[in-house]
């Protein structure tokens, strides 16, 4: 098995952008995911209360600075100096620094509603929960739930037979469910069961499978919302009370990835 796609995402819940290598740290690959966007009480906004956030792309430009586009336009964003943290409601994160209110604004006109965008200061002080198979010492971008989010092309080809199989086919983009990984695959959902995983030299570890949310129904492009592919899930990979697609990796070390890689279960 190989790592047929690499994606990264500098701010939460934007549109992220593909990369052919990646550095992965402890907390997730490098960059991903620091940066987030907060209303002005500090409560935390996502694609899953305002999906105009999909319109926006983010993308790393080197280790201080990411650039925000909407379509033709962009504006570059550097890391806050200076400025004094602000709450936030990120679990377990309480406070992080802001961005040029310049930045904000830029956004807020765009989205239609006032945002603050907020970067992650310090990773390494951002525990990842036990509830979702963090162990002591594991720490966390302000990623959901876990470090980085693998998927498999077998594992979405076996979905989507199921949504043909349905009274309304649907056609599901892999980037509906927001991966950092995307490997060819071998077996369908075989992934699930792998304990550990190495891609390339780098070891992790298998936290958990990944429960699926609405903002998997919002088509990438369009932003239209439908039942697909949840009602599917729900019929196919439901338990707990969730349904579930991918696996969430803590990392064992720290090192580069690439597409290409070869995937090997533990």
């Amino acid at each position: 098995m190989r790592v047929t796609q690499l994606r990264l995402y500098p701010v939460k819940s934007l549109a992220g952008a593909d990369v052919e290598s990646a550095r992965v740290e402890p907390w997730g690959i490098e960059g991903d995911r620091r940066w987030a966007l907060v209303d002005p009480t500090g409560e935390k906004v996502t694609a899953r209360e305002e999906r105009s956030l999909l319109r926006l792309r983010a993308e790393q430009v080197d280790e201080e600075t990411i650039r925000i586009h909407d379509g033709d336009a962009s504006i570059l964003v550097d890391i806050p100096l200076g400025l004094p943290p602000i709450p936030v409601s990120h679990s377990r994160q309480g406070f992080a620094p802001p961005a040029d209110q310049d930045v904000s604004d830029w956004i807020s006109e765009r989205v239609g509603r006032p945002l603050r965008l907020v970067w992650q200061e310090e990773p390494r002080m951002r525990r990842m929960s036990g509830a979702h198979g963090g162990l002591d010492g594991d720490t966390l971008s302000l990623a959901d739930a876990g470090p980085l989010l693998l998927t498999s092309e077998a594992s979405l080809a076996r979905l989507q037979e199921w949504v043909d199989a349905g009274d309304a086919p649907t056609e599901l983009e892999m980037v509906r469910f927001r991966p950092n990984v995307v490997i060819d695959g071998d077996e369908a959902f075989a992934e699930d069961g792998w304990p550990t995983v190495r891609i390339g030299d780098l070891e992790l570890r298998t936290a958990e499978p990944c429960d699926r949310c609405v903002m998997t129904t919002i088509h990438p492009t369009t932003l239209a919302t439908g039942p697909e592919p949840i009602r599917t899930l729900s019929r196919t990979r439901k338990w707990d009370g969730k349904t579930w697609f991918g696996t969430r990796l803590v990392p064992l070390g720290e090192g580069e990835i690439r597409v290409g890689d070869e995937v090997v279960p533990g």
